[in-house]
């Protein structure tokens, strides 16, 4: 049994004690907690996290004059967000009730009490947690195939269907993507689904490495090579053997290097510096960079050869811009893994906040949201995120223009329902609040357009 349906724990917040008393009897399928006040209530959510709260909106003001029942509704969401309230009211106070719903409260009911009918509210509330609980369980063990790649946009979860199947292989695979677009995971993605994976897995960066010591530092050098070299070194080319050698940022490797290159991936022998033997190594290679490799063999400043050994397989990783409905699950992942590391008072992402995400184009990619995110995290004086906590700004920047209107509908109404299912987290209810649309229109449209509806 889920932990979802193992919550049978419902709060009850009212100060009256005989309807404590008479829907404590009634209610007694449940674990029925109590709470008086809205001090009492909060204490009962942190210790025993209910999934359905029972909240009198009639309780008495506090010393300032400000509702109790409204302040309570408010801080219980706050505390869980994912906690379904229900309102009691008193008869003609709906107004209230519509108050309190716009406040985060999913259902209410108008005193005096038929206990049938609040039967059937408790239950389908329960029943409301139960499915968006499912759902953010199957985002969290489904978002995509591979360890460590967070992903619901067709395109990525297209590249990560292509490392699954070029990972059994031993092709050269050549990885193309924007800086921060998380290039080295999907390389140890590849080295992990491989049968080496229990071999090394060695990175060197081009960029990284001087081009006087580039070559040593690939293809290790023999003792007496050069001055300093004390003792015979294994380059990263050895060290990798029987394993993967990913070799980040290619697109800045000096050209007198390439032939040396182009050589080791044709014959799968190095040579050390100084040194008079051929060493045979089994070594799968991985590539990656942000340049424009194909440019740079028509300005000469890149070997056409090199660049069709290294291109066996070609992997495109979209950047973050352009994958619909990954950012905010991005974001939320993040989230929770600095808030774990820096500071577990951190819950979640302020609505704002995820608006502002959505809206942003995130020029420096999956690097540029972890600092974001890991800097909010420690700074943030409340439970939420806020836009201000990431320092985002507002807008949304303009796409380029398409014409066909058939075609931009489709695509705005799509990008639109990604979005919004995103920024709610998965609750269709609040995803059609936002879209402006009844539950069963946001079905239709999700069908239209391939979209599964999980946990339904």
């Amino acid at each position: 049994m889920s932990d979802a349906e193992q919550n049978r724990r419902l709060l009850i917040v009212e100060d009256d004690e005989g309807m404590q008393r008479q829907l404590r009897w009634h209610f007694e399928g449940w674990e029925v907690l109590q709470a008086r006040d809205r001090e009492s209530a909060l204490a009962e959510v942190r210790r025993s996290e209910p999934a359905v709260v029972l909240q009198d909106l009639g309780l008495p003001p506090d010393a300032e004059g400000v509702s109790e029942g409204f302040r309570c509704v408010q801080d219980i969401l706050g505390l869980r967000p994912h906690t379904k309230i229900i309102v009691v009211t008193g008869h003609h106070e709906t107004q209230n009730a519509m108050r309190a719903i716009s406040m985060g409260a999913c259902d209410f009911y108008e005193k005096p009490v038929d206990t049938d009918v609040l039967d059937l509210i408790v239950q389908r509330a329960f029943h409301i947690y139960q499915l968006e609980e499912q759902n953010r369980r199957l985002r969290t063990t489904t978002r995509s195939p591979l360890d460590g790649v967070i992903a619901a946009d067709t395109r990525m979860l297209s590249v990560c269907r292509m490392i699954e199947k070029v990972a059994p292989t031993n092709v050269t695979c050549l990885l193309l993507g924007e800086s921060g677009t998380g290039k080295e995971v999907l390389a140890r993605a590849i080295h992990d689904l491989s049968p080496r994976a229990d071999q090394p897995f060695v990175a060197i960066n081009c960029a990284a490495v001087p081009e006087t010591l580039m070559e040593s530092e690939l293809f290790g050098y023999e003792k007496g090579a050069f001055t300093g070299a004390n003792k015979r070194t294994l380059g990263k080319v050895e060290t990798a053997n029987g394993g993967t050698l990913f070799l980040d940022e290619i697109g800045d490797m000096p050209l007198t290097l390439q032939a040396k290159m182009l050589r080791f991936l044709q014959q799968r022998v190095v040579d050390r510096v100084g040194g008079r033997e051929e060493v045979p190594v089994d070594v799968r290679v991985v590539c990656a960079t942000n340049k424009n490799l194909q440019q740079m063999v028509s300005e000469n400043s890149f070997r056409e050869d090199l660049f069709y050994r290294i291109s066996e397989i070609v992997v495109d990783i979209p950047p973050l811009r352009d994958r619909h409905g990954d950012k905010v699950l991005l974001a939320r992942h993040l989230l929770a893994q600095f808030a774990k590391e820096h500071n577990p008072r951190v819950a979640a992402l302020g609505s704002d906040a995820a608006e502002a995400i959505e809206s942003y184009a995130w020029p420096g990619n999956i690097r540029e949201m972890q600092n974001r995110i890991k800097r909010a995290v420690i700074m943030a004086d409340n439970r939420h995120i806020s836009r201000e906590d990431l320092g985002l700004p507002q807008g949304v920047e303009a796409s380029p223009m398409a014409l066909n209107l058939r075609e931009v509908r489709q695509a705005a109404e799509s990008s639109a329902i990604t979005r919004a299912l995103s920024v709610s987290d998965g609750n269709l209810s609040n995803a059609a609040k936002l879209l402006g649309v009844t539950r069963p229109t946001l079905y239709d449209l999700m069908g239209r357009y391939g979209m599964v509806v999980q946990g339904e």
